[in-house]
């Protein structure tokens, strides 16, 4: 599974895709030369590699990034396997912060037990489901919130 780095949300949104054990490549730098920067400096060491990374992600992030993937060298070949690095860094999840960190569940009732026009379930008559209870994820950015608003004005108008 390969993501582009974009900050915050796109790492929560690879929750719903992502299975235990199985790797995660991102691209940190897509669509630009990361090591442009380095490769024009009258230094390459790893103060200037920093400053590089700096310019296009979060700080802090990049200070602990790059102590693990330094160049053992500054060479121009050294340097094209770090932008390589950047542009398929891989890793393994440990796992997930599990239901309390969540920030959007999956699962829950079958939306084909339910009518999709009151949200009533078709084994029980005067039963409703509606917002997150229902098997109905969304993309990060609102779509989970206007999924429970609208489920929920459905059952209301049918109640």
């Amino acid at each position: 599974m390969a993501w582009r780095w974009s900050g915050g949300p796109a790492i929560l949104q690879i929750s719903s895709y992502w299975k235990q054990g199985q790797p995660i490549t991102l691209d940190l730098a897509p669509q630009r030369d990361a090591t442009a920067p380095i490769r024009g400096a009258g230094t390459r060491n790893e103060i200037t590699a920093r400053k590089a990374l700096q310019l296009f992600l979060p700080n802090r992030f990049a200070e602990r990034w790059l102590p693990f993937h330094t160049p053992t060298s500054w060479t121009n070949v050294a340097l094209a396997a770090l932008e390589k690095q950047i542009h398929h860094w891989s890793l393994t999840p440990a796992g997930t912060e599990g239901y309390e960190k969540a920030e959007v569940t999956a699962g829950g009732v079958d939306t084909r037990e339910l009518s999709s026009k009151t949200m009533e379930s078709r084994a029980i008559p005067g039963l409703y489901f509606t917002g997150e209870v229902v098997d109905v994820t969304g993309h990060l950015g609102g779509f989970n919130f206007q999924w429970a608003w609208a489920s929920g004005a459905a059952a209301g108008r049918a109640i």
